[in-house]
């Protein structure tokens, strides 16, 4: 069983069903939710002296989602991401960028290092449109042609 989280509406009407007096199962009921997702729900997003607020409780979940997710290394728009996308259009493969990118000015920022699954993702998932096109055509055009065995 997969988890699905709460969605504002399902917090709006356990903020209803709280209010009309309602228990907790009966809530899990007609949100059709185990009780126990309640039950975490209202301790978690508890305030000590008002009533649970599906709004406040909304906010506080997406603040913990963004706390719990790191940070991109390569944002498309910054210098790194440019950088990576100017080697691959020299047809490098992301193995040998990756390598460059630790052996270049930046010896002690580990913040510039990028593994090569971290660069194919850059590849596949970030770019939108003509430059996403261009970044797959220009790693399998890399890939067939002739690289130096080593990228200084």
């Amino acid at each position: 069983m997969s988890y699905r989280e709460l969605s504002i509406e399902e917090r709006i009407t356990i903020q209803i069903g709280q209010l009309q007096g309602l228990s907790q199962r009966a809530i899990a009921r007609i949100l059709n939710r185990s009780p126990s997702t309640i039950s975490r729900e209202l301790r978690r997003n508890a305030a000590v002296a008002s009533p649970y607020s599906a709004s406040q409780a909304h906010r506080k979940m997406r603040q913990r989602r963004t706390v719990c997710r790191p940070a991109r290394k390569l944002e498309p728009g910054t210098e790194l991401f440019d950088l990576v996308v100017y080697l691959l259009r020299q047809r490098f493969s992301p193995q040998p960028i990756a390598g460059k990118l630790r052996r270049m000015e930046f010896p002690k920022r580990e913040d510039v290092y990028v593994c090569r699954e971290t660069l194919y993702n850059a590849i596949y998932a970030l770019p939108v449109g003509e430059l996403r096109k261009e970044l797959i055509i220009c790693l399998r055009q890399g890939k067939t042609s002739r690289r130096p065995a080593r990228v200084e």
